[in-house]
């Protein structure tokens, strides 16, 4: 699934995840919106989430989220997996065209409507328009600087901005401590 809707990245790297997302919504090829926050803390600011795709497709898969957290609070997995489960097999969420990034202290965790679940290898998540090109450059960044996850975060979706049209760098970036 290809969204042209924003850019979403998470990097873990000694002890920090940081998760952060460009402010750029727009509506066909036109810019509607430069400030957007696509980055949301859940359960307490135990849990960061971040969302590409369609707005309203975005809320609705959050909001099943937060109630599958309430379900398994101490499980990020598990709730992600029950999800997926659902926006797989339910007639009405298999149209939402959205994806999810969530993170916590010990999981990084990329959520589709395809019924995916996926905790990459190296805890760098890239997701929407801009993702694969945010991936390359937090990748060479994590291997060739000392930067923190927050600051290879946030440049790496200014590469991103550089690149992909849908997204801008007007950039928000929150962080755990793991």
């Amino acid at each position: 699934m290809k969204l042209h809707a924003t850019t979403i990245l998470t990097v873990r790297r000694e002890g920090q995840v940081a998760l952060g997302g460009d402010g750029q919504v727009t509506l066909g090829s036109s810019i509607m919106k430069a400030d957007a926050c696509k980055i949301r803390r859940l359960l307490d600011g135990q849990l960061l989430c971040g969302f590409a795709g369609g707005a309203a497709d975005a809320f609705t898969l959050l909001e099943r989220f937060e109630a599958k957290l309430r379900e398994h609070p101490a499980n990020l997995a598990r709730a992600a997996t029950e999800l997926a489960k659902e926006w797989r097999t339910d007639r009405m969420l298999q149209k939402l065209e959205a994806m999810m990034a969530v993170v916590d202290v010990k999981t990084s965790l990329l959520v589709s409507g395809t019924g995916d679940v996926i905790s990459p290898t190296d805890g760098v998540i890239g997701i929407g328009s801009g993702g694969n090109y945010a991936i390359a450059a937090a990748r060479a960044l994590l291997k060739n600087t000392d930067l923190s996850a927050a600051q290879i975060v946030r440049q790496s979706l200014e590469i991103a901005a550089g690149i992909d049209i849908y997204t801008n760098d007007n950039i928000v970036v929150e962080e755990l401590t793991c």
